[in-house]
């Protein structure tokens, strides 16, 4: 959808025709030294104050790091809300449709459940679990309002293709209309660029990132949309007034202040992420180690149940995905520190051929 383009089509009549809610600390955003307009407690208690609505400082930051303009952001409480905000902006319940794809995050259909939605699925071709623009057009009707496609995906650890992507904004003829989000919780681990670089080309795609990963900041609970203004717009109508505490404002921006913990844990993460890789396809456990771009892999076994009732009595959690389409005998494991990985390592090849 060229940049521009109207989106008022693809939003629910409701929401257009509401007057959002707006709290005190929205109709002012100026300094001033008395504060009697939001009912707070006025002594001096650590967090008596109201955090700022619309998170600029924060903006102003996390644009400056992915080369946007401020106005092009909206935070969430982690990316979870971000998805539950884009599908009541743009679903109908009881009518609306949103594309996932198979396998992949389940959170998308959680929020779709949550607001009568039905989900479309477009399966990843086996045995790499690849992405078709093609394909996913195939599966969208009528009802589809938002697409969400996760790069690098969640559980396989693969990435979609930038030319895929690009199909899927400019090629696909029934995916045009609706809205396109990118979820790239993991991209700060993957060698491909950023789909933040195609906002300029689309007005209904929109990216979203995370703390929760890359910045080791998942207690935080912070989720990064970026998207046209005109998006942002919609979905300010609708957000709870202070859903980013100041709390979480002020840890973030610490964060952003000195982004080099961030990229030694990613380097150092990538770097184990290699070596399961390597030793994992080695066990005679393991049938496949399929290829990651994230901080995790998805590995098969020979018998997954076994292999994941070894490493709980080891004290070893790892994530049981067998019963994902295409999954079968799949564990996810996500990367820890060397020490954690030689545990699970150790624990595995201890099995010998019992698996």
């Amino acid at each position: 959808m060229k940049p521009g383009t109207s989106l008022a089509h693809l939003v629910r009549p409701n929401v257009a025709a509401m007057t959002p809610y707006s709290s005190a600390r929205s109709e002012f955003s100026g300094e001033a030294s008395v504060w009697l307009d939001a009912n707070e407690n006025p002594h001096d208690f650590a967090w008596s104050r109201y955090p700022d609505p619309y998170q600029r400082e924060l903006k102003v930051e996390i644009a400056k790091l992915r080369n946007v303009s401020p106005d092009q952001i909206v935070l969430g409480n982690g990316s979870d809300e971000l998805i539950d905000l884009l599908i009541r902006a743009f679903c109908v319940p009881g009518r609306d449709s949103i594309l996932t794809m198979a396998p992949g995050f389940g959170m998308y259909e959680a929020a779709a459940a949550v607001s009568d939605v039905r989900v479309l699925r477009t399966p990843l071709s086996a045995p790499d679990f690849e992405f078709s623009a093609a394909e996913a057009d195939d599966e969208v009707d009528g009802t589809t309002r938002v697409a969400f496609l996760c790069t690098p995906n969640n559980p396989t650890g693969n990435s979609i293709s930038p030319n895929e992507i690009r199909s899927v904004l400019h090629d696909s003829a029934n995916l045009a209309d609706t809205i396109v989000v990118i979820d790239e919780a993991y991209i700060d681990f993957s060698p491909h660029p950023s789909a933040i670089e195609l906002l300029a080309e689309a007005e209904n795609l929109v990216v979203l990132q995370t703390f929760s990963k890359a910045f080791g900041a998942a207690g935080v609970r912070l989720g990064m949309g970026f998207m046209s203004p005109q998006i942002v717009e919609i979905l300010n109508r609708i957000k709870l007034p202070y859903n980013i505490s100041e709390l979480t404002q002020r840890e973030a921006l610490r964060s952003l202040a000195d982004l080099a913990p961030m990229h030694t844990s990613v380097v150092a993460l990538i770097n184990e992420r290699r070596r399961l890789e390597t030793e994992l396809g080695a066990l005679a456990s393991v049938v496949h180690v399929h290829p990651s771009d994230a901080n995790f892999v998805l590995v098969r076994f020979h018998d997954s149940e076994l292999a994941l009732k070894s490493l709980l009595a080891a004290g070893v959690v790892v994530r049981d995905r067998s019963t994902q389409p295409g999954c079968e005998n799949c564990l996810r494991i996500s990367v820890g520190t060397p020490d954690e990985n030689t545990v699970l390592l150790d624990t595995l090849a201890s099995m010998g051929g019992q698996v």
